[in-house]
Formats: C-alpha cells, sequence, structure tokens
C-alpha cells in the first residue's frame, strides 16, 4: 500500500500551483523590466548574527569569477591568519589582500594604537576606492572602527561616494552606524537565532576563522 501523493489527495492542487506561480512570475518579471539601473553599490553587512564577512567573501569569489579585480582591507582582524586571507593570497594579481588590525579591541586594549591602526587601514582604503581598475572592494570589520569612532563616518561617507562610477564596496561589521546605512544601497542585518559559542565551541577553522 502507497500513500497518496497531495495531489492524488486533491486533484486540482497542481492547476492552482501553477495559475499563482503564473501571476507570480508576471509580478517579478515587471519588477526586473523596471529594474534597468546599472553601477557600483554600497552594501553593509551588520547586525549580531554570523555570517558578515563569509556573505563578503562569497561575492570576492563570485566576482573573480566574472573576471573582476577585488580589493581586501581588513580592519580590527590581523592578530591571526585567518582562511579568507590564506586563500585569496593565492591570487595577487586578482586580489590586493590587506590585514591591518591587530585583534579584537578587548584585546589591544589600546585605543589610541587602535585608532592609529585604523587610520592606515583607512588610508589603503582610499587608494583602493580611487582605482577604477577595481570591481568590489571589501571593507571588513570597518563598522567596528566607525562605531568606536577611530575614522570618521562622514569621511568615510564623503570618499565612498567620490568612487569610480562602476566600483562596488561591501563595508562589514555590528552597529553600523546610521549615516551609513542611509546612503547605502543594500543592507543587510544578520540575526542571532544561537551560536556554537553559547554552547562553549571555540572558534572553528574553515567556520569562523
Amino acid at each position: 500500500m502507497t500513500d497518496a501523493t497531495s495531489s492524488d489527495a486533491d486533484p486540482g492542487l497542481n492547476e492552482r500551483h501553477r495559475e499563482r506561480m503564473q501571476r507570480k512570475k508576471a509580478i517579478v518579471d515587471a519588477k526586473i523590466e523596471a529594474a534597468q539601473g546599472e553601477g557600483g553599490l554600497i552594501l553593509v553587512h551588520t547586525g549580531n548574527g554570523k555570517g558578515k564577512s563569509s556573505s563578503a567573501f562569497g561575492m570576492v569569489a563570485r566576482a573573480l569569477g566574472h573576471g573582476m579585480k577585488v580589493g581586501v582591507v581588513q580592519f580590527i582582524k590581523g592578530a591571526m591568519p585567518t582562511g579568507e586571507e590564506l586563500f585569496f593570497r593565492r591570487f595577487p594579481e586578482e586580489v590586493r589582500f590587506h590585514a591591518m588590525g591587530e585583534g579584537y579591541t578587548w584585546n589591544t586594549q589600546d585605543r589610541e594604537r587602535d585608532v592609529v591602526k585604523a587610520q592606515a587601514a583607512w588610508a589603503l582604503a582610499r587608494e583602493m576606492l580611487a582605482d577604477d581598475t577595481l570591481g568590489l572592494i571589501v571593507l571588513d570589520e570597518i563598522n567596528i572602527a566607525l562605531k568606536y569612532r577611530y575614522l570618521d563616518v562622514q569621511q568615510v561617507i564623503a570618499d565612498l561616494q567620490r568612487r569610480p562610477p562602476m566600483q562596488h564596496v561591501v563595508l562589514t561589521g555590528r552597529a553600523a552606524p546610521p549615516e551609513l546605512i542611509e546612503v547605502a544601497h543594500t543592507v543587510t542585518e544578520m540575526g542571532l537565532v544561537k551560536h556554537a559559542f553559547q554552547q562553549g565551541f571555540r572558534a572553528q577553522r574553515g567556520i569562523e576563522l
């Protein structure tokens, strides 16, 4: 004896589904037709959940797949090598990768030095933002530097707005300032539901590192 499928139980289910999908496709197609703008985007990944940097580096892989050159500046990070740094440094002709931090603020415990390091990282980021050969730039954990006012958010926004017209920029980190959110084209807030760290797991290679 076999279980009845949903369509067996309700012969009209497939037809109603097809009609709903036809209506949905018409709506989606109309939106796609209306969205013909093209240009460099500012994307912000923020929130307390995991995935902000992971998503950004997924976009690095995507950009490389399209033959784009990429620049990466990591704020805060740099005390230990990460998987993304070890991997993308294999492609020096396509990816300019700079880890400019010395570790999380609760480890460094030296605001003045943190400010100096953040300013140096931003100086390098500004050079990248003026380079029209770079199609994508990732400013990883810059939101933390903005949160602690290691950088001037208005200066950052001004430099972002002066970048080449087809250059995309992704800014990651918790607590993105409202001024940055206002000028961004796409903002994603990663929500925390649960995390392995809360269950006693240390940071894992290939997952957090």
